[in-house]
């Protein structure tokens, strides 16, 4: 008898994953609402469209969504929509009957931008950004035939985290993932509920639920390598130090201007004297960053 079925038969063990999985749906249910709420992502009136991919995150964010919106003291509308952009062996079938037995209203956008892909991008270079951009463009069209005033991505805390990594290490600028931000053609609003939530929590409610998970290599396309090692860099960061991630990422929520570079960000070339004692004023001789730090004045990026 296999591990699994020994758990069924064992009352106690059952009724222990039984308890898990439910906090992990508390855990989940709390984090998204804080994010929707820290962001004001979600207005009553909204009509919400959930990206979904077939991936265990935006299964995931659908997921909770619904349930926040059978809860939340606002109405808004759901529309899920998936965007087959005909890759071989891609399992059209799935997602529609997934949604079909969910009861949630749904949208699948047919176009070809495999072909587009393969003709223009020389044999063994990556795809991903092309790909990107040809489903971005498609999907804002789609939100305004359909009426969504608000597109819901499911990237997650690491997908910001190492978007984050990749800007400093690949691209010479401090710029993130924003949990909420007005897309780059000016018209649409794009959020990021899941912006609080670790990946391994989605991974294990992937598990627990039992979605139809539809894998992301159909095109042949390999993962940046670049995003790569910046996902085995946190990993080995989380290993030897617990908690360093979780202080990265509230790091991005708490900025201070004048302690960094960025001349349009701080008037440093106004900065005058005015022999006031000031506690963001330059030490001259820093502390070790591990020690108590004096309180300060910072910006919490939520606000801006």
């Amino acid at each position: 008898m296999n591990a699994v079925a020994e758990d069924i038969l064992d009352p106690k063990k059952a009724e222990k994953i039984a308890l898990e999985n439910n906090k992990l749906h508390k855990r989940l249910c709390r984090l998204v609402g804080q994010a929707i709420g820290d962001f004001n992502m979600i207005e009553d009136g909204d009509k919400v469209m959930v990206c979904l991919s077939g991936g265990k995150d935006s299964y995931a964010l659908l997921d909770i969504l619904m349930t926040l919106r059978e809860r939340a003291p606002i109405r808004f509308d759901i529309v899920a929509v998936n965007l087959d952009q005909k890759q071989p062996n891609f399992p059209a079938d799935v997602l529609p009957a997934y949604l079909t037995k969910l009861g949630v209203p749904f949208h699948i956008e047919n176009q070809d931008t495999y072909s587009i892909v393969k003709r223009v991008i020389p044999e063994g270079k990556t795809t991903c950004s092309l790909c990107s951009r040809l489903r971005r463009g498609i999907l804002y069209r789609v939100a305004d035939e359909l009426g969504c005033n608000k597109i819901a991505l499911g990237h997650h805390r690491d997908d910001i985290l190492e978007t984050f990594f990749l800007n400093m290490f690949f691209g010479a600028k401090i710029k993130g993932m924003p949990a909420k931000l007005v897309s780059d053609d000016g018209k649409h609003m794009v959020i990021r509920p899941l912006a609080y939530v670790k990946e391994e929590d989605t991974e294990r409610y992937a598990e627990v639920k039992g979605f139809p998970i539809i894998p992301c290599d159909l095109c042949g396309s390999q993962e940046n390598l670049q995003r790569k090692q910046i996902k085995a860099l946190m990993r080995e960061w989380e290993k030897k130090h617990p908690g360093r991630v979780e202080n990265i990422f509230s790091a991005l929520s708490t900025v201070v201007p004048s302690h960094l570079m960025d001349r349009d960000l701080f008037g440093f070339t106004d900065l005058k004297t005015d022999g006031v004692a000031n506690p963001l004023g330059d030490i001259a001789f820093d502390e070790e960053p591990c020690s108590t730090p004096t309180p300060v004045n910072t910006i919490s990026l939520q606000r801006l």
